[in-house]
């Protein structure tokens, strides 16, 4: 199958290795002037030269995308700039094409408004997280005019090269991990800057409790086992009375200069300035917690 990854950030980079490492050939696109040696580097950072046998550069989009069996956005997060991106791969790209917007927030009616029918019944949102060569979720969000066989072979091609694809059933701004990571952040936030905590050791309540138990149950999960024998009912009629005056004390901070500074500072302050080094680790541990996830859960 050929791919085409639009925009050779972070995201589009780690795209490639992943589809490159599942034995697709990849064209990956941006019209920034440096884009072979970014690709280059970036393959050989979260992957292996060999792969770059089936990596091609090509700057211009029309061409990048005019062979593509899928193609995926990764555009700046501009809502006009990717309507115009999507117009081009449109105009250019096979009718049978599987149009897929990496987007974390947008909307996937908002991008498709100005397409032709056919090209919006092929559209719908994969939101990854990152990096998308780890992290196997990504969530589908069709738009109002996206075909069900456009949702269905969008799951079944990303099952096929190892991720976990979830249906969002409704479109909501930001979809669903990122309002979860948005509602929490937002609480690390207020307590950071009202002093109950620092960022370091805020992260530290995160991965040595929430991290590990999310990881192996979910929000859900997590609390219907931490009802006993009533499950999550129980759970709720006994501690749903002081969860609830907790939500309500919950704060609401304004990401203001001074707020975005003092966060900002702290964090650098407790990890430093370097954050290849940072980065190696994180994804080595991320990729070592899924594994041994999924061992204990294939042994159960």
């Amino acid at each position: 199958m050929r791919i085409t990854e639009i925009g050779a950030g972070t995201i589009g980079v780690s795209w490639t290795v992943l589809l490159a490492a599942a034995g697709h050939d990849v064209v990956i696109t941006d019209p920034r002037p440096d884009l072979a040696d970014v690709v280059d580097a970036g393959v050989r950072r979260y992957g292996s030269p060999d792969l770059l046998d089936r990596v091609v550069c090509e700057p211009d989009l029309a061409a990048a995308v005019a062979a593509a069996d899928v193609v995926q956005e990764q555009g700046p997060e501009d809502l006009a700039v990717k309507r115009e991106i999507w117009a081009t791969v449109a105009a250019h790209a096979p009718a049978g094409a599987l149009l897929l917007s990496s987007t974390s927030g947008i909307l996937p009616s908002d991008i498709a408004a100005e397409l032709p029918d056919d090209a919006a019944a092929r559209l719908l949102v994969a939101h990854p997280f990152n990096p998308p060569h780890v992290l196997p979720l990504v969530e589908l969000v069709a738009g109002q005019r996206t075909g069900r066989d456009a949702v269905e072979r969008a799951a079944a091609f990303l099952r096929g090269v190892g991720k976990d694809p979830v249906e969002i059933h409704k479109e909501v701004y930001g979809f669903v991990g990122n309002r979860l990571q948005s509602a929490l952040f937002r609480e690390a936030v207020s307590l950071v800057r009202d002093g109950v905590v620092s960022p370091a050791e805020l992260d530290r309540v995160v991965t040595g409790a929430l991290g590990p138990r999310w990881a192996t149950g979910g929000p859900f999960l997590s609390f219907h086992l931490g009802g006993g024998d009533g499950g999550l009912r129980h759970l709720l009629e006994h501690l749903g009375p002081g969860m609830a005056r907790r939500w309500a004390d919950l704060g609401t901070p304004a990401l203001d200069a001074d707020t975005v500074e003092a966060i900002s500072s702290a964090t650098e302050d407790a990890y430093g300035p370097s954050r290849e080094a940072l980065t190696t680790a994180r994804d080595r541990a991320e990729t070592a917690v899924l594994a041994a996830r999924d061992d204990i859960l294939e042994q159960s």
